[in-house]
């Protein structure tokens, strides 16, 4: 029963996968010689702890030297000129409230100079 019980399941949901998509309208977008590919930006994590140890995308850095490399790499992934990377790259700061501002302004200027000019402070409500 168990069996009979655990196919409907899996018949139902793989049944619902595939009606769904089906119910939307069909289109045919009008063309334009000006159209383009528009890819959502790259996020990036970075990440500022109390003790003052950096990381990006997870992994750690003891000092903004030693990151700068991982950094350029993200850069050039997300695009080849500088007005490419403003659009494709958004650095996203996290930093302990205990972290000190220093840090922050650090983290900008490393940011900044490496032709990245697309960055936010992640906060929570109060």
């Amino acid at each position: 029963m168990i069996d009979v019980m655990m196919f409907l399941l899996v018949f139902f949901v793989l049944i619902s996968i595939n009606v769904i998509p089906a119910l939307g309208l069909k289109m045919r977008l009008p063309q334009s010689s000006q159209a383009r590919e528009d890819h959502p930006p790259k996020r990036v994590i970075l990440s500022i702890s109390e003790s003052g140890e950096y990381q990006l995308e997870g992994k750690g850095y003891s000092t903004l030297d030693s990151m700068r490399t991982e950094l350029l790499r993200l850069r050039d992934e997300a695009g080849q000129s500088s007005d490419e990377v403003k659009k494709k790259l958004v650095i996203i700061i996290n930093g302990d409230e205990q972290s000190r501002l220093q840090q922050l302004v650090d983290v900008m200027d490393l940011l900044k100079s490496n032709g990245i000019d697309s960055m936010t402070i992640a906060s929570k409500k109060k």
